[in-house]
């Protein structure tokens, strides 16, 4: 039976919507659907120029809006299950981590502002990523997703060190009135209701106008329950949703000449994170004045509630002009972002309290609240040129490249009463001493506003040297500098007011061989060089930190550029009825940049790994073996470690940067299999059976996990009765899951189509990264995935 625990009142909208969509369907005009995609001649922009997949000379994946529908795919995450080497990490609803061949440094937490991100991403020519806070962009009318693997800062600049992910909208198009619209209803966990309406729509406004319109809303069920103090129980906590849309114009006034403005806007509110604990200082089964709890799946222990929003507006204009046999393309962009994370930092402040002797009452027990602001202001300008006699053996394309971001990050510990508490135990005058400018009851706070600016120009030129030979080589000079300024102030901080500069620059070339051994089967080969920017490390909290941490950490004030040398060879194969594509690849990296957690400090320190590698092979198949059968298989098996040891001097290496090591929260081996059949069911109708199967391998969150592991957390903290010697037993390593998802569905005549769904069939608790605070001495717990999710979907198309 289906318990729904919520009020359905906020799901009405979802349910009424398929009700009067599918009744309206059968009165419906007939209206010309849209063109099918020819499933043999996918066009990609991977090398920002309209190209074949088979000729794209490097290894890329396309998924295509019908991939999408099938899949039944809301998030990217859901979508790179089906794409080899790409490896997401859910950190819920807008803060996933991206990477591609295990170049990874590990999770990077929400408060490390100046980390870069390793996987550019792209809403087609506007680059969107921002480190963990990439923004977790609706798919609803995706002309594709593509994933370029291996470094492509030729093109992409920095941030694409281990591969580029890019988002391609439908365009405007002046021949055609066409529109969609789609509703959803879903019961995740047997539990709590979720679903979606989402719509677009293209209008032309004369022969050479158009305008598109995206527009969408979802309601995000939960699945994660809060113990709270008295024995109650919050349920369904980390619900949420996200709504927004897109706006684009087409203007073109010549065959030459086309404008394309557009506004896009996203906000996502959730309610809570998808962390499942295994201990916490005020929930555990150690305390004896205190009731004993033990934390089940999907279970946390809150004293206050927690929520996340991100709200995005990004507008972005471009103009492409063709003047004889060039083509020149601006694209000018400017985001403005707004991100809270409020998190219940009660365990990590009363974890401190402790340590001070504060008293449980009226110290160690008062609510605290950590609340981080980011404020975001991005201005990007790209101008290139471009070849485009496609008769001629000879292509090029050269460019220049402009970016000036300011972003805010902010830091909060509201904790009222906490002045009190510190007078009272460290001595009258104590808190308004560490206050330095902040205000009253928040043993922590911080300032750290960043001003960033890079230039780059960059170029790639190709040449047929026989009718199957091509030859490609292109690079990119950039320049970047960083300035950042840190204040805090609080009983945990250094009373910090510093200011730090860093500035670098580079070249980055690539190489690249195509040979077209038939019309149906290509060979390639690669070499490339990717990079990542530097940037500041934050000063550890010393009030928090244990003598040991103090010095291990301590004196590390920057990290340098990451930068590695890729190498690759792959073919691309395509008949009637198959499709594969294989790469087999090597990245020699240096000065990896990889998160360290500093312990009891509750701080995280970058540090520079001098030599790493992955190394590994990708492989794709898709076949029609018989009319209406489609079968794939992806996977990847990636070998991915560190060549090189941090250690003290002593000898004891830190955080497990050790030779031959993993690096941190990629699998090793992670795989895909599809199958669909689809048959008529009358005259213009199809319908369809489809089922999937995921297997993602198993991952370390951070390097040091894999050392001691299983790891032994020593509390240590005499609250609640609990001995001195407590302590909790955690497998570090995260082990490899599997999913099983089945759909079916009917494609009716007139653009009808009614869908049924589940994911994560066998409901499995997939642990997907590992979350300590304070060392452990605060909160353990694991992120956690979605689990089974039945679902309704009605789509419309005219």
């Amino acid at each position: 039976m289906i318990r729904i625990r919520k009020s359905l009142r906020p799901y009405l909208v979802c349910g009424t919507a398929i009700v009067a969509l599918a009744s309206s369907a059968s009165v419906a005009h007939a209206q010309q659907a849209p063109e099918a995609q020819d499933k043999d001649e996918i066009v990609v922009t991977a090398t920002k120029r309209a190209t074949s997949i088979q000729d794209v000379p490097f290894s890329i994946n396309a998924q295509t809006e019908e991939d999408i529908l099938r899949a039944n795919a809301g998030t990217v995450e859901e979508l790179s299950r089906n794409v080899a080497g790409l490896a997401i990490q859910n950190l819920g609803p807008g803060q996933s981590q991206v990477s591609v061949r295990g170049v990874s440094a590990g999770q990077v937490a929400r408060d490390q502002p100046g980390v870069k991100e390793q996987v550019g991403v792209y809403l087609d020519e506007s680059v969107v990523s921002l480190s963990l806070f990439t923004p977790d962009l609706d798919l609803y009318d995706l002309n594709r997703v593509e994933t370029l693997r291996g470094p492509q800062g030729t093109l992409f600049g920095s941030g694409s060190v281990g591969g580029t992910l890019r988002y391609i909208t439908n365009q405007p198009r002046t021949d055609r009135v066409e529109g969609k619209v789609e509703a959803n209803i879903n019961v995740v966990g047997e539990d709590d209701l979720g679903g979606h309406l989402k719509g677009a729509i293209n209008l032309p406004l004369s022969e050479k106008a158009a305008v598109r319109a995206v527009g969408y809303y979802t309601r995000y069920a939960g699945f994660i329950d809060a113990r709270r103090e008295g024995g109650g129980i919050d349920e369904d906590v980390n619900d949420g949703e996200r709504y927004g849309g897109r706006l684009s114009m087409l203007l073109q006034p010549t065959e030459q000449l086309s404008i394309t403005p557009r506004f896009v806007y996203q906000k996502i509110t959730t309610n809570g994170f998808n962390r499942q604990e295994v201990y916490n200082l005020y929930a555990n089964p150690y305390t004896t004045t205190r009731p004993q709890v033990t934390l089940g799946e999907r279970e946390q222990y809150l004293l206050l509630r927690e929520g996340f929003k991100d709200e995005i507006l990004l507008g972005d204009l471009t103009i492409q002009l063709s003047r004889g046999p060039v083509d020149v393309t601006s694209v000018t962009s400017y985001t403005d972002r707004r991100i809270l994370v409020s998190r219940d930092a009660s365990a990590l402040t009363g974890s401190v309290s402790v340590d001070l002797g504060f008293p449980a009452v009226g110290g160690v027990l008062l609510p605290s609240n950590l609340v981080d602001r980011t404020k975001l202001n991005q201005f990007t300008q790209e101008l290139r040129f471009a070849s485009n006699d496609t008769a001629s053996p000879f292509q090029w394309l050269v460019g220049l490249f402009y970016s000036n971001t300011d972003r805010d990050y902010t830091q909060r510990l509201p904790t009222p009463g906490y002045d009190a508490a510190t007078d009272a135990t460290l001595g009258a005058g104590t808190s308004v001493a560490v206050r330095n400018g902040f205000g009253a009851d928040s043993p922590y706070n911080a300032n750290i506003p960043y001003s960033l600016q890079q230039m780059a120009a960059f170029g790639e030129m190709s040449y047929d040297l026989t009718d199957r030979f091509t030859a490609t080589v292109g690079g990119r000079y950039y320049a970047f500098n960083e300035k950042r300024t840190f204040t805090s102030g609080g009983l945990f901080t250094n009373l910090d007011d510093n200011t730090d500069k860093t500035q670098s620059d580079g070249f980055s070339p690539r190489a690249l061989l195509s040979f077209e051994a038939s019309d149906a089967v290509t060979f390639n080969a690669q070499v490339s060089k990717g990079f990542r920017l530097g940037g500041v490390n934050d000063p550890l909290n010393l009030p928090l930190c244990g003598p040991s941490d103090a010095s291990v950490f301590g004196n590390r004030p920057r990290y340098d550029d990451e930068s590695l040398w890729n190498y690759e060879g792959g073919f691309k194969a395509i008949t009637g009825r198959f499709r594969a594509s294989a790469a087999l690849f090597y990245t020699d990296i240096r000065n990896l940049q990889v998160t360290a957690d500093a312990g009891s400090c509750s701080s995280r320190v970058v540090f520079n790994v001098p030599k790493a590698h992955t190394k590994g092979i990708e492989l794709e198949l898709e076949a029609t073996p018989v009319s209406g059968l489609d079968l794939s298989v992806s996977g990847s098996y990636v070998e991915a470690q560190f060549d090189a040891t941090i250690a003290l001097p002593a000898g004891a290496v830190i955080e497990g940067i050790r030779d031959g090591n993993r690096l941190p929260s990629v699998p090793k081996f992670q795989m895909s299999a599809s199958a669909s059949y689809s048959f008529p069911v009358g005259e213009g109708s199809d319908a369809y059976l489809s089922a999937s199967f995921q297997h993602v391998g198993s991952r370390f969150t951070q390097p040091g996990d894999q050392e001691n592991n299983p790891r032994r957390f020593v509390h240590n903290l005499p609250f609640g009765g609990a001995p001195a010697g407590a302590s909790t037993v955690v497998d570090l390593e995260l082990p490899a899951y599997q999913l099983v998802s089945l759909s079916a569905g009917v494609d009716f005549a007139r653009g009808l189509g009614v869908s049924v769904y589940v994911n994560n069939l066998l409901d499995e608790n997939a642990l997907l990264s590992f979350d300590r605070e304070r060392g452990g001495r605060a909160r353990l717990g694991f992120a956690t995935n979605q689990p089974r999710t039945i679902g309704l979907t009605v789509r419309k198309a005219f």
